[in-house]
């Protein structure tokens, strides 16, 4: 059922591309909001709106910005995490950018941790508060979906993110016309996979995805949810703090929602998670990659497949894994692959994770324990990558890396971005985008050097956050909401 539009968006110029400047007029349009009224169903608190008194700037960037209700050049859909099921997170239309300013900031009733995706005009973003909204061109409310009530921390024996609803990042399939979404409630802890029609927001079907052989309130949802093989794909691993009775595991649910569901858990007697946001990467062949973290396994203990990159076939069924030889260590210190994605390069799947060791591997064959190609000190690695023009863009803890790979599988680093610049990349308009997590700031690199060339405050975001593209507009999930920055 559709909601009306809610209130207008008040709209702010573009600014100019210096980095002064930027931050300056960043400060004048954080408090700005939109808000939107409900569609049917269960009820769900209404989006806060603010009125701050804000100031447009008045530069020639500002005034040829155009309205938002103008479809943005270059416009594609971005359907799920990184705008692609293998995550390469690149946006090949997006119009050259000189400048970016903030032009609109959407206030929601939860905190956004899942990226924000792009379908048929439609911009959708879930919230921790277990609600689903869809916006217009002009990021004007179209429909608004409550789901349920988030799991509150009091419910879970540890974990980072009260309350906890929707966290991994929806996916939409054409071919249906839906967007899928995995959220959380409380009242005991239980996830469900639920299918809203893109047009409207009604529910089509939902379905539980708690299986049997684990502790369901030890288990979280935070990758992204993939579709491959005519099914729905969501991971599961655990809570910060690797708290209770969860294993990694992969639920396929089919398209329609019937039948039973096919999945895969790793063959451990606890943890082995597959958390990492960017969630299953899907080949050309259906197949999905996914990285796994440490299990209980160490040394002296049988290999259980974790701390590991394996690669599941659509019918649910382990097909081939790559381990390091130090696995055991590994798992034992803490130091997984578990907390990047997986990325294709050409014949090669790229690997890093939480011990600094970046491994090259073929993806024909991913070389069981200890089997890979190369491997060189990269960096700490959390969340998901990019790829463009045979580079890998990683997300390190201490700064982007640029990665490139030769036709042997050698790696080697070309540059290393500023510290604080460790956000989960995309890249488009001739820019690698990426966020300062802890000031709130979106970034724009130049892909050859990897020094900002422009630059604007977003707000607080969660760790982590990355953003979307839709033509002009880099959307980035805030923990107010959505904020809107429009390149020129």
């Amino acid at each position: 059922m559709t909601g009306r539009p809610g209130a207008s968006v008040r709209m702010v110029g573009v600014g100019t591309g210096r980095a002064r400047l930027s931050r300056r007029l960043a400060v004048l349009v954080l408090g700005l909001a939109v808000a939107g009224c409900s569609s049917g169903g269960p009820p769900a608190a209404a989006p806060t709106t603010t009125a701050p008194t804000t100031t447009a700037p008045t530069t020639t960037a500002a005034r040829s910005a155009g309205s938002a209700a103008t479809a943005p050049a270059g416009t594609r859909d971005w359907p799920g995490y990184h705008g692609s099921a293998d995550r390469a997170g690149v946006a090949a239309a997006m119009p050259p950018v000189s400048r970016l300013g903030v032009v609109a900031s959407v206030r929601l009733d939860g905190a956004v941790y899942a990226a924000p995706i792009v379908a048929a005009g439609l911009t959708v973003v879930a919230t921790e508060n277990d609600t689903v909204f869809a916006f217009d061109r002009s990021y004007r409310q179209v429909w608004r979906r409550h789901l349920g009530e988030p799991s509150p921390a009091a419910e879970r024996p540890c974990g980072n993110i009260d309350p906890l609803g929707i966290t991994g990042t929806p996916v939409y399939d054409p071919g249906s016309g839906l967007v899928y979404v995995s959220p959380e409630y409380g009242g005991p802890p239980r996830h469900e996979l639920v299918a809203l029609d893109l047009r409207t927001g009604a529910v089509r079907w939902r379905r539980g995805v708690d299986l049997p052989g684990t502790e369901t309130r030890a288990m979280q949802e935070r990758g992204a949810l993939a579709v491959t093989g005519g099914r729905v794909w969501v991971p599961f691993g655990g809570l910060a703090g690797d708290c209770g009775g969860y294993k990694g595991r992969l639920v396929g649910i089919r398209l329609d929602g019937t039948g039973a569901p096919v999945s895969y858990t790793v063959p451990t007697t606890r943890e082995a998670g597959i958390w990492t946001p960017p969630g299953p990467v899907v080949d050309s062949a259906g197949d999905l990659y996914v990285a796994v973290g440490n299990g209980e396994s160490g040394v002296g203990d049988p290999y259980d497949h974790s701390d590991s990159v394996l690669r599941i076939g659509p019918d649910g069924r382990l097909r081939d894994s790559f381990s390091p030889s130090t696995w055991p260590t590994d798992n034992d210190a803490d130091l997984d692959l578990g907390s990047q994605g997986p990325t294709l390069v050409g014949p090669w799947v790229f690997a890093a994770g939480k011990s600094g060791t970046g491994y090259v591997l073929r993806r024909g064959h991913l070389g069981g324990i200890g089997g890979q190609v190369s491997q060189a000190e990269v960096c700490r690695s959390f969340g998901g990558t990019a790829v463009a023009a045979g580079i890998v863009y990683v997300p390190c803890t201490d700064g982007i890396r640029a990665v490139a790979i030769d036709g042997s599988g050698a790696l080697s680093v070309r540059w290393h971005a500023d510290p604080a610049l460790a956000g989960s990349p995309v890249v488009g308009g001739g820019r690698v985008w990426t966020l300062d997590q802890s000031g709130g700031v979106l970034h724009a690199l130049d892909p050859a050097t990897g020094r900002t060339r422009e630059q604007v405050a977003v707000g607080a975001t969660s760790r982590f956050a990355t953003p979307a593209i839709s033509g002009r507009d880099v959307l980035v999930p805030t923990l107010a909401g959505l904020a809107v920055v429009r390149t020129s």
